[in-house]
């Protein structure tokens, strides 16, 4: 039969891919136009799914010391006591597994909550009950220091009874009237709270299902990742996986470590010392010391004003002991404990904080510098392979004090001292 359409190759090409780049740009356009409406719908389902996104995030934590519980503890007790029965060993060890590191992690909770919050409560409660007898002794001590300078002391006299005036103004005029959407706001808070109470509970539960069926689960991706992509890209793919999972991993269990080991220290010292609300203080400079670069500063500020509003010579001595603090932690115990899995310099750590708190708030600055290391070190491979297959030096150091690259033997020449002193003549040209 003969053919009755002679299609061009070429010209199928060519109008297929017409049609994907005006079908693309519709689709952008109406992206852009429907973005209010996208990120509201963007939103709402990610409250509807936040019970499993929570289960995700337990599940990682616990994954690595449910693989040691598994492989190290359950799985060879189970078959020493199982004897030929070993088909049933692996299923038993995986229950067990599961059993004890959701146990292991409410029990962290709870600790954390028995122990910490009723004095954390006490604590703020004593601040409350004694606030205007540290308002009294701030004032009784910067009129003492300011005795012998009159005119200061009037000065600060008037600001303060300005600050009196504008504070009772603005209780009168703005706190007083919106009473109404404080205590809807009050109720609002007790709402979010047991909603992310049940959040937490939905997601141990969650958990639970995907650290039974955590093995199934990971060949069920890699087959899907085999079959979509090829053979090389899929490796590269796990490659990558890999290293992101190692990358966050390292950094939120060094993390971690690292600020329960400044906690306790700065517990044992602010004891030693007899500081004001030990626990307290220990508590916001362990918590605040998680997120990198500016955490220190972070906890510093609010801990030393409350020991201020008791005694203003232990707050110089405790400013003074945290900045030797973080001198350690910066310099001994973090590079001990993080070891290489940050591995960028310290102005793209204080630019992944700044771009990420800017972008997700806290969530972005505790995670913001793993995963700029994750691009980075992407970037860093994707230029390396680029320059391995242009023939060109890899290593940084090649390109300090470069003058230009050999066209032919492809290594980079130097620049001299001479040529650096070599300036333009008095005619414009070399010397």
């Amino acid at each position: 039969m003969r053919r009755i359409f002679n299609w061009d190759k070429k010209y199928l090409y060519w109008g297929v891919t017409a049609f994907c780049v005006i079908a693309c740009s519709i689709l952008f356009y109406m992206a852009l136009a429907y973005l209010p409406m996208i990120g509201r719908a963007l939103g709402s389902l990610g409250r509807i799914l936040s019970p499993f996104i929570w289960g995700l995030v337990i599940t990682y934590l616990l994954s690595p010391l449910y693989k040691t519980l598994y492989n190290n503890v359950f799985l060879p007790m189970t078959e020493r006591l199982s004897g030929k029965k070993k088909k049933a060993s692996p299923r038993i060890a995986k229950a067990l597994s599961v059993l004890l590191s959701i146990i292991v992690f409410l029990a962290l909770i709870t600790a954390l909550v028995y122990l910490i919050i009723p004095q954390l409560y006490a604590s703020i409660e004593t601040i409350v009950n004694n606030s205007s007898t540290y308002v009294a002794k701030i004032s009784e001590w910067s009129q003492g220091m300011l005795t012998n300078y009159p005119e200061v002391q009037n000065f600060v006299t008037e600001k303060f009874e300005e600050i009196n005036t504008n504070l009772f103004a603005w209780i009168r005029d703005t706190i007083l009237p919106r009473f109404g959407s404080f205590v809807t706001n009050v109720t609002a808070g007790v709402y979010y709270f047991v909603r992310a109470v049940y959040n937490v509970v939905i997601g141990i539960i969650v958990s639970v299902y995907l650290l039974s069926n955590r093995e199934s689960a990971t060949a069920r991706a890699r087959r899907l990742c085999y079959c979509v992509f090829g053979l090389e890209r899929a490796e590269k793919i796990r490659d990558a996986i890999r290293f992101t999972d190692k990358t966050f991993m390292g950094f939120i269990n060094g993390k971690l470590l690292d600020s329960a080991i400044i906690g306790l220290i700065c517990y044992i010292v602010c004891a030693i010392l007899k500081m004001p609300y030990a626990l307290l203080v220990s508590v916001i400079i362990g918590v605040t010391n998680i997120i990198p670069f500016f955490g220190p500063l972070i906890g510093a500020i609010p801990s030393a004003f409350i020991i201020l509003l008791v005694d203003p010579l232990k707050c110089l001595i405790f400013v003074i002991f945290i900045v030797i603090l973080q001198q350690i932690d910066g310099n001994i115990i973090g590079p001990k404990i993080l070891g290489s899995s940050i591995g960028i310099n310290g102005f793209w750590v204080m630019f992944s904080i700044i771009l990420g708190a800017g972008l997700f708030g806290f969530w972005g600055m505790l995670l913001g510098v793993p995963v700029f290391v994750v691009i980075y070190t992407g970037i860093t491979d994707l230029v390396e392979k680029k320059l391995k297959k242009r023939d060109l030096p890899v290593d940084s150091h090649n390109y300090a004090d470069l003058d230009h690259i050999d066209p032919i033997t492809r290594m980079p020449v130097k620049r001299t001292d001479e040529d650096a002193d070599d300036g333009p003549d008095e005619e414009g040209g070399k010397k």
